[in-house]
């Protein structure tokens, strides 16, 4: 088994489009107003996004994508205008991450995790 696709919600899609579009992930289906998908600049994965009335409460929908030159493409987007939360910033489970939010407030993490993405030191043998 291999995850193919995540999708999430976003409240509209003409303003979500562009945002992924400026991180670096290629629209692939515009199928306005109810849905979007895009392919991932690198491996296999696709990302879309739903129309919704109503976004999820509490802590929401956190996604991941790896980035394996992350402080530079942090800086690129920066000057392409995308507002990070948090920089590039070691984690004490041996990731780097730099936060942000989409449009629907989405919690997005770019991060580069090396070996440790899948070989942490705890790992269960």
């Amino acid at each position: 088994m291999d995850l193919n696709q995540i999708t999430i919600p976003s409240l509209d899609l003409e303003k979500a489009i562009p945002f992924y579009e400026t991180l670096g992930l290629q629209l692939i289906v515009k199928a306005l107003p109810h849905y979007a998908r895009f392919q991932c600049p690198n491996g296999a994965s696709t990302f879309s996004i739903h129309r919704t009335e109503a976004l999820p409460t509490g802590d929401g929908i956190y996604v991941y994508f790896e980035c394996e030159n992350l402080e530079d493409q942090v800086r690129l987007l920066q000057e392409k205008g995308i507002v990070f939360e948090q920089e590039p910033t070691e984690q004490p489970y041996l990731w780097k991450e730099a936060r942000l939010k989409d449009p629907d407030g989405n919690q997005l993490i770019l991060y580069y995790a090396g070996e440790n993405r899948v070989n942490p030191p705890w790992r269960v043998g």
